[in-house]
């Protein structure tokens, strides 16, 4: 067993821009991974200043606006010496007993990746209803077996330079961890908002993608049988084809699966994923009358072909 002051031989991947709110808490979470790589987007706070007091190394992204996107270009790219990558967004926090545990399966050859599950905390307050939680997503692997499937959104612009929903395409066993990760973003509505207004972009194509029988190569694909994130992927093709999806969307939440049970909070989080499911379906809506494109129109000079990728920075 690792001693709470000995370094684990984990690589730690934060994927940051404009976080000097979150970073401090973050960082110290990770604290005890033998390494840290912050992957920043040219951010204008102290999210630099920050990072590099925590002792992390600072790595700048420069997105061409295509794919891949910041996750697979540092899985790519970084000089990572551990064979272990955790990968951790700067509002999520790893807890001493999660690391214990993560010291321990690291050590059994016989897997190359575990899921994480997430507490989804939001006002305040754990979201456990719902259906919130559980929240699994495949965060620690050994980082040349596995990469972030491509779902084809990287024409639509104002999606942001992040996998954020996309989740890993691993070659070997996969397991669960018991421990819990927190999901505890310090800032406020409006960032929420602001957050899911660009998620709202990527859903849409996403949902597009489904209604025009999309390749699905490359992807995890969708299966009623498979792992819990495969079972979701299968339940979506189901879900674009339904009416009133944001009504739906509320009363799924918040009655069949007690989301009243977390009180005021649980109720303002259902009216906003009500709120943010009609705005996925105005968006596809766009999608669908102007032939895939957001934000155009008939007259629209076509685009100007995206610069190619630069070459990253390492800050010391």
């Amino acid at each position: 067993m690792f001693s709470q002051s000995e370094k684990i031989p984990v690589s730690v991947l934060i994927p940051a821009k404009d976080e000097e709110s979150n970073l401090p808490a973050c960082l110290e979470s990770v604290a005890r991974a033998d390494e840290v790589f912050v992957v920043d987007s040219q951010s204008s706070d102290r999210s630099i200043e920050i990072s590099t007091n925590y002792g992390a190394n600072v790595v700048q992204f420069y997105f061409n606006g295509r794919w891949p996107k910041k996750k697979n270009w540092s899985l790519d790219n970084l000089p990572f010496r551990n064979e272990w990558v955790l990968i951790v967004d700067c509002d999520e926090r790893i807890t001493p007993e999660l690391w214990d545990e993560i010291a321990t399966v690291i050590r059994d050859p016989n897997y190359n990746g575990y899921y994480l599950n997430r507490r989804v905390f939001f006002l305040g307050q754990w979201i456990r209803y719902g259906g919130k939680y559980p929240d699994w997503n495949l965060r620690l692997f050994k980082h040349k077996s596995g990469r972030y499937e491509n779902l084809n959104t990287e024409d639509i612009p104002n999606t942001g330079d992040n996998e954020v929903h996309e989740h890993v395409i691993l070659d070997g066993k996969v397991g669960y961890l018991k421990n819990d990760m927190l999901h505890i973003d310090f800032r406020d509505i409006y960032h929420w908002l602001e957050r899911h207004n660009r998620y709202s972009n990527w859903e849409a194509r996403v949902y597009y993608n489904i209604l025009t029988g999309n390749d699905e190569s490359g992807t995890i694909g969708a299966h009623l049988f498979g792992d819990a994130v495969q079972r979701k992927r299968f339940l979506k093709k189901i879900w674009v084809k339904l009416p009133f999806k944001p009504l739906l969307r509320f009363i799924i939440f918040y009655f069949i699966r007690l989301g009243f049970l977390d009180g005021k909070a649980g109720y303002i989080y259902g009216r906003l994923l009500s709120q943010y499911e009609y705005q996925i379906g105005v968006k596809l809506y766009e999608l669908r009358q102007f032939g895939g494109k957001l934000n155009v129109n008939a007259q629209t000079n076509p685009p100007i072909k995206p610069s190619e990728p630069q070459p990253a920075e390492m800050i010391k």
